[in-house]
């Protein structure tokens, strides 16, 4: 586990810890009280994951765009 909170992690660190966490419990190689750590350590990493994917959906749905389908602006700054 990294040394970084989770509530700090780019999308890319936490799907790269959270891959790391499922490969420990999948092999099944640690104790139960470390295996519940992991769990829920994972559940905080998908949850971080996503909130990133949500705050780029919203971004990428803002975005506005002419006739010619050629990026104007997006919505929060465009108005008027």
């Amino acid at each position: 586990m990294s040394g970084i909170a989770v509530g700090e992690m780019t999308f890319e660190q936490a799907m790269a810890e959270l891959e790391q966490v499922v490969k420990q419990l999948e092999n099944g190689q640690v104790a139960l009280e470390e295996s519940i750590a992991l769990y829920e350590r994972g559940d905080a990493l998908k949850k971080r994951c996503e909130a990133k994917l949500n705050e780029a959906e919203e971004k990428v749905a803002a975005i506005t765009s002419d006739a010619a389908g050629a990026a104007t602006g997006t919505k929060p700054f465009d108005a008027q």
